[in-house]
């Protein structure tokens, strides 16, 4: 589905990345780990094409990112949910509007998608907080928003960039859950973190493959996590 291909990615004189070959296969559950500023968030955006390649290739669903007009890249990401690392919203649309707001800019009637978007709130725990503001929300609130909001167009990949780090782990578990439904459901997740107890978590429930970025490489990470 996506695919790097000896890629690397410099900016300012220096290189974060280089020689990174990953494949992400449908069904198939990832985590990315690594230190802070190790380029984890880098490589979700090359994944889903925010930022070119320096150096390789990267491609989705066949398609090299590089070749892709703007309108053929907005349908590609049609198939791409992301759940970013800051949950930004508009503060001054209710949560729903706010979930809702791909369907919109996709040109969908969100309207019409009613009985899904009701459906989907339940589904993440928040249908009692359909017409409460972003800023009324916990952090735990927010991540299960960012959460329905990625997955709201019904995407084949889930890219999250550390999902779970800024609530408590009972939260972090709940969100786990919602992801790896999601992975039985047929969805392949890449998820961004670098909580160890999160991923020995979600190994205990499905196939998961570990990803280390370390001295700017990718490489599997040993069986010992």
């Amino acid at each position: 589905m996506i695919e790097l291909e000896n890629v690397g990615y410099s900016y300012g004189g220096g290189e974060l990345l280089s020689d990174v070959s990953v494949q992400l296969i449908p069904g198939s559950f990832h985590f990315l780990t690594g230190p802070s500023g190790s380029g984890k968030s880098t490589l979700l955006k090359l994944c889903y094409g925010a930022l070119t390649p320096t150096a390789g290739r990267a491609r989705a669903f066949e398609a090299d990112l590089r070749d892709l007009n703007r309108d053929q890249m907005a349908m590609l990401r049609r198939r791409i949910g992301v759940v970013h690392q800051d949950c930004r919203f508009l503060d001054h649309l209710p949560l729903a509007d706010n979930i809702a707001l791909p369907l919109t800019v996709s040109g969908h009637d969100a309207s019409q998608e009613g009985s899904d978007l009701k459906e989907l709130m339940q589904w993440v725990g928040l249908s009692e907080r359909a017409h409460a503001l972003p800023p009324e929300l916990s952090g735990g609130e927010r991540q299960r928003a960012a959460l329905a909001r990625a997955v709201i167009m019904s995407p084949d990949v889930i890219l999250a960039d550390e999902p779970t780090g800024n609530v408590d782990w009972e939260m972090s578990q709940r969100l786990l859950q919602l992801l790896v439904e999601l992975n039985r459901m047929g969805k392949t997740i890449l998820i961004a973190s670098h909580d160890l107890a999160l991923i020995r978590a979600a190994k205990s429930q499905v196939s998961v493959r570990v990803l280390r970025i370390s001295d700017r490489r990718l490489q599997l990470a040993g069986a010992d996590l």
